[in-house]
């Protein structure tokens, strides 16, 4: 597929390439993004030339994961976020925000937009977030985008060799006003 660029008010949320490489590397020297995250540790310039000019564009190519970068229209990168296809109608969304631009909402508002595009443009009806449990940052961003916490999911994140568990949280076409593929039968207790 091809990458696709999407606005808001605020962001533009683009493909990543080369150009962006220098930006990639220096906001994962944050020791937060390298703690919360499954990028390697210490993140090397080859990590981020790797990410930028193989494995972000191999990710849309193949249909495996689309990878947007979120900049501000100064063109400062303000994060990364992903949706990565898991199963029939299901992505899962993941995303990080640099140290300088945290607290502003973008990233909020780029979870929004990519979970807008996934239900509108790639027939998913199930965006699942998931964050190591104690990444309060993340689990605050997914709950302004307005997903719902799940539960907690044991042994379910390996990160650098090391299994942790996990919130789980999900987002459905109907919290944000849109139509399902399929029709959605809620549990009754």
């Amino acid at each position: 597929m091809e990458p696709v660029t999407l606005t808001t008010d605020r962001l533009l949320l683009r493909a990543v390439g080369p150009q962006d490489t220098g930006a990639v590397y220096a906001a994962c020297q944050d020791p937060d993004i390298q703690r919360w995250t499954t990028i390697p540790s210490p993140y090397l310039p080859e990590h981020a030339r790797g990410f930028t000019e193989q494995m972000a564009p191999d990710g849309w190519a193949n249909g495996s994961m689309f990878t947007f970068g979120v900049f501000l229209p100064s063109r400062d990168l303000v994060g990364m976020l992903g949706i990565t296809p898991r199963s029939l109608g299901v992505g899962e969304i993941g995303f990080w925000g640099t140290k300088e631009h945290r607290g502003n909402g973008y990233i909020t508002e780029a979870a929004v937009a990519a979970a807008r595009w996934a239900f509108t443009r790639m027939s998913i009806d199930r965006v699942e977030w998931r964050a190591e449990v104690g990444n309060r940052s993340s689990r605050a961003v997914a709950e302004r985008a307005g997903f719902t916490i799940e539960g907690t999911l044991r042994s379910a994140i390996n990160n650098k060799g090391v299994l942790r568990d996990c919130w789980v949280g999900s987002l459905l076409p109907s919290d944000l006003g849109l139509p399902s593929t399929a029709p959605y039968l809620p549990g009754r207790g």
